[in-house]
């Protein structure tokens, strides 16, 4: 028997996944869990095989939880669980050895297949995903660059990006342009665009965050 523990914050996915699960031979349901935060607390009373993390969780996010879970708990294996099947969430994933990544659009069976692949010690990745990670080319900003352009992203002015950062609205203009010249952009909104959809900036549970080399700036 495969005892999996679930982690999804919307109800309602949450109660499907569980159903899925439950009505598969030689797989238990042992606790559900509505938080990031709550992961490794339940993990370590109910000793799962697989943990079925979302990658967007509140308290804390799956892949920061499944680093912890693996330190904590190395025989639990992890599989994330995301709506967002970008290269560079792919790369988080695997950072924190993530043994299975599987997108919220994929047939209902694929999950239950991938949790018995993982079991067998199988690293399971939709190819395609895995070729455009490949692919994807590095970040070219700066931790600070990133910094400054994940404010910028969330609406904020000049004056407001320097006030939060800390920094003099002289210091903030150069750092925009420097983005822009790297990126080759026009403008801000298109170089936020740019780093969108390379995957270096996305939406996780209000938030924007930045992607640098594979870490997570929040």
């Amino acid at each position: 028997m495969i005892h999996v523990l679930i982690a999804e914050d919307m109800h309602l996915i949450r109660g499907a996944l569980v159903a899925l699960l439950t009505s598969e031979p030689g797989i238990e349901v042992v606790d559900q869990v509505a938080r990031g935060d709550e992961i490794v607390a339940s993990a370590c009373v109910h000793r799962p095989d697989v943990a079925v993390l979302d990658i967007a969780l509140p308290g804390m996010d799956g892949l920061t939880a499944a680093t912890e879970l693996k330190r904590r708990l190395p025989s639990c294996k992890t599989v994330i669980l995301t709506g967002l099947g970008t290269p560079s969430a792919l790369r988080r994933a695997l950072d924190a050895d993530v043994r299975g990544f599987v997108v919220k659009d994929a047939p209902a069976g694929h999950l239950a297949q991938c949790i018995r692949r993982v079991m067998r010690g199988e690293l399971v990745i939709d190819p395609e995903l895995a070729v455009a990670a490949l692919g994807t080319a590095s970040n070219p900003l700066t931790e600070r660059e990133l910094e400054v352009l994940r404010v910028a992203a969330e609406g904020a002015t000049v004056a407001e990006i320097a006030q939060r950062l800390c920094l003099s609205s002289g210091t903030v203009r150069n750092y925009l342009s420097r983005v822009l010249t790297k990126m080759g952009a026009r403008t801000r909104i298109e170089a936020i665009r740019i780093a969108r959809e390379s995957g270096w900036l996305w939406q996780e549970d209000g938030h924007t965050v930045g992607v640098l080399r594979g870490r997570a700036r929040w």
